[in-house]
């Protein structure tokens, strides 16, 4: 075939067809590898990556990466992981924990030529949050990415199951949380992890603890227990039942920090401020605008309690961009939301604990604690997104005053140093009354911050260490009128009275089924409602009327609205056990009627005397005849209201004014001893009547008479006009028109004015003269008229009109 001609001068070459690598190499000298890493020597600390015995593709993706140099965890963990050790490392947030597992992984595999779908799942990461499990996969991919053949996936739930087990029989690495690879291991057919041989859980305290405890054991039973296994995280646990249920077989305890003076990087500044419960948002509000040009992390107990606060500041406009983050979201949501906090440059994050473990967040300046941890594992976890990788970052923590002894004792056990400072009074800002305007005009916002504070308080009442968290001293009240609600929210906590619950055991089976009876009386009303209808069937026109409006909230806010009728007297520190069918675990605790919100303030002069005596504060009101006695904050938020002020004044009188501007009562009340001396009321009241009776019938005479004149001067007028027409004068008046010259006379004439003072103004005719149009009564036809064409003509025709 002749060769093709183009237009360049050298002659092309025939490109090669690319063709796909294998999923196994066998010009892989593994045994080479394997004799190195059993010459490997534990105790020699090393400095760089290129001293350890890696893979050609490791160290492509390590250089790839821009990873050169060994951390401490990483230079006691690696050589030890590749000899195939169990191992529990612990070291300070922002060392570096991940590659120390993720490196070992990829090399006991690559050693092992556990690649192909035929080898089946290798080794399997367990991280306790969805974020985390993305942030690790995402560094295995930039390391592993540079001629690594594995087939790694990533299963954290929120996509389509299917999908997710298509993809686990084909995979060699997989990262993964405790829930959904459980409910995989269980459910998925073909998901075999009989060739499993590692497991790693990062952040492994977290994962034994209580909340994933359960699941843990159950994917450990499913596990074969020949295998390496590692556990990795900056508070690592030694309890020997958690080790017991991992098979770990003499772990490796590998601690680079535990000699260390402080849990916390030393590029940490960390301290706390003493600031009351109900202060706290003020003081968050006023850190925000005082470090805009920052990235800021917040922490939150709840994720209410970080949309209520993320939704009231977005509205506020801080001046800084705001995001949320909790574990309610979307797992896409989620996904966008670390993203974006982590390119921003300056930005404002509220969070709960689902960020708190494990997620590398470039350049975070401020970590800001506004709710207390649970614990001082915790307090470390937090403050450990901030200076990582030896860089400098600042952490604070606000503190009830309850709750400072108790955590400064635990994070002192821990060695964490924490200092202590003061905010400043002149740049501390109230956004109390903001929040009440808000919450007043938006229903959707009152809303969240009435769960908001329920869900604080609960996680108040479930903490373990109850000497940090001691629900009676915190001021709720008050708590409640700092996020701007009207009133404290009632809870209602399911953990039943064991006195109650022992006292309903041993009771009777009649008194059972009374006390029974008796709680079914309300069911029992509303089911006789539905007897009368027919067969007791519901139609659509019922299930019409019945339906609610949809867009203002849902049923379960209806139920944190109290009725009137309920009791205010509710503590907050009682264990309600007695649970009613319709009741929901949240409630409002009060809600003061506008009638009752005006107490009684009648007190006497001897009272406000005793008051006073007593140190309390008697106030006087202008308008009011008593003081008001300011017994409680009530009362003197009352004073602030005019509306209710006028309650308490007296009730004023109107006045009117006579002639002589003196001010007199609409009725006022003659002497009686002047009533009195004038006679009997009988005989005043005949009188009176006598007197009102000839008055009215000497003004109805007076009518009369003036009628009548009237009547009569009306007849004269009409005379004189039927005389002046009589008398033929010159000067034709048009018919149903009248003389206004005439009739101003007349008019002038009946005012007064003589006829020798009109003598001067020159007698009129009594009819019209005829108009300049008009000629021997007829019109002329303005047609006829000469046509004016000269000046003189003009002047004539000029002349003409102003003699007519």
């Amino acid at each position: 075939m002749a060769p093709q001609i183009t237009g360049r001068v050298k002659p092309t070459k025939i490109k090669k067809q690319v063709r796909g690598q294998k999923r196994k190499r066998d010009d892989v000298d593994v045994e080479k590898l394997q004799e190195a890493v059993e010459q490997l020597d534990t105790k020699t600390k090393y400095e760089s990556f290129n001293d350890l015995p890696l893979s050609e593709p490791t160290k492509a993706g390590l250089k790839s990466a821009a990873y050169s140099t060994l951390t401490d965890i990483q230079s006691k963990a690696i050589p030890l992981a590749l000899k195939g050790s169990d191992i529990l490392g612990a070291a300070k947030t922002g060392s570096g924990k991940t590659l120390a597992f993720l490196i070992p992984v990829l090399e006991n595999l690559y050693r092992a030529q556990c690649t192909g779908p035929d080898a089946g799942l290798g080794a399997m990461i367990i991280t306790p949050t969805r974020e985390l499990a993305i942030q690790i996969f995402e560094v295995m991919r930039k390391v592993g990415g540079k001629g690594h053949l594995f087939a790694a996936g990533l299963v954290i739930g929120g996509k389509s199951l299917r999908e997710e087990q298509d993809a686990l029989t084909r995979m060699n690495i997989v990262v993964c949380t405790p829930g959904r690879i459980l409910q995989h291991l269980s459910q998925t057919a073909l998901f075999n992890v009989d060739n499993l041989r590692m497991l790693v859980l990062d952040e492994a305290d977290r994962i034994l603890d209580m909340g994933f405890q359960k699941d843990v054991d159950a994917i450990v039973d499913y596990l074969p227990t020949e295998r390496q296994t590692m556990l990795f995280s900056a508070t690592q646990t030694k309890r020997v039942s958690d080790l017991a249920r991992l098979s770990l077989k003499e772990p490796e305890y590998v601690s680079v920090h535990e000699a260390a003076q402080s849990a916390t990087p030393k590029t940490l500044q960390q301290n706390y401020v003493i600031t009351p419960l109900p202060e706290k948002l003020d003081a968050l509000w006023s850190f925000i605008q005082s470090a805009k040009k920052s990235k800021i992390l917040v922490f939150l107990s709840s994720g209410k309690q970080v949309r209520f606060v993320y939704e009231a500041f977005r509205q506020m406009q801080p001046g800084i961009p705001l995001i949320h983050l909790h574990g309610r979201q979307k797992q896409t949501a989620r996904l966008e939301i670390t993203q974006k906090f982590s390119n921003a440059k300056y930005s404002c994050l509220f969070a709960t604990d689902v960020v708190a473990r494990g997620l590398d967040f470039p350049a975070v300046d401020w970590v800001v604690q506004v709710d207390c941890p649970e614990d001082a594992d915790t307090y470390i976890h937090r403050v450990g997104r901030t200076a990582r990788y030896e860089r400098d970052g600042r952490a604070v923590i606000f503190l009830d005053p309850s709750e400072e002894e108790g955590m400064l004792t635990r994070l002192e056990q821990k060695k964490v140093p924490v200092e202590k400072i003061n905010i400043r009074t002149n740049k501390k800002q109230s956004i109390k009354d903001q929040l009440q305007n808000m919450c007043f005009k938006d229903p959707q916002l009152k809303y969240l911050g009435q769960k908001a504070f329920a869900s604080y308080v609960r996680s108040l009442h479930i903490q373990k260490d109850k000497e940090v968290f001691k629900l009676e001293k915190y001021p709720l009240e008050e708590f409640a009128a700092s996020l701007g609600l009207p009133g404290a929210p009632r809870i209602k906590f399911l953990k039943a009275d064991p006195e109650e619950i022992k006292r309903k055991k041993n009771a009777s089976r009649q008194a059972a089924v009374s006390e029974s009876e008796e709680e079914d009386d309300d069911e029992d009303e509303e089911a006789d409602k539905t007897k009368n209808k027919k067969n007791g069937v519901r139609t659509k026109y019922d299930r019409m009327f019945e339906r609610k409006n949809q867009d203002i909230l849902a049923d379960h806010y209806a139920k944190m609205v109290r009725h009137d009728d309920e009791k205010d007297d509710i503590d907050l520190n009682r264990l309600d056990g007695e649970q009613e069918a319709d009741d929901d675990l949240f409630d409002v605790k009060r809600v003061i009627p506008a009638d009752e919100g005006v107490p009684n303030f009648d007190i006497s002069a001897k009272d406000a005397a005793d008051a006073q005596a007593a140190g309390l504060k008697a106030v006087a009101i202008p308008g009011a005849k008593d003081p008001i006695i300011l017994d409680s904050k009530r009362r003197e938020k009352l004073l602030k209201s005019k509306k209710k002020l006028l309650k308490l004044k007296d009730k004023g009188s109107k006045i009117i004014y006579d002639d002589e501007c003196n001010a007199h009562e609409i009725y006022e009340l003659e002497d009686e001893a002047d009533f009195r001396a004038r006679g009997e009321a009988e005989a005043q009241r005949r009188k009176f009547l006598e007197e009102e009776a000839e008055r009215v019938k000497m003004a109805d005479i007076s009518d009369k008479a003036l009628a009548k004149e009237k009547k009569k001067a009306k007849r004269e007028k009409k005379k004189e006009r039927e005389r002046a027409e009589a008398a033929g004068e010159d000067g034709v008046q048009l018919e149903g028109e009248e003389d206004g010259f005439e009739n101003f006379k007349r008019d002038a004439a009946g005012l007064g004015y003589s006829d020798e003072e009109d003598s001067e103004v020159e007698e009129k005719p009594s009819k019209k003269q005829k108009k300049w149009f008009q000629e021997d009564g007829k019109r002329k036809d303005l047609h006829e008229e000469k046509e004016i064409e000269t000046l003189g003509d003009l002047e004539a025709e000029a002349a003409k009109l102003l003699g007519s």
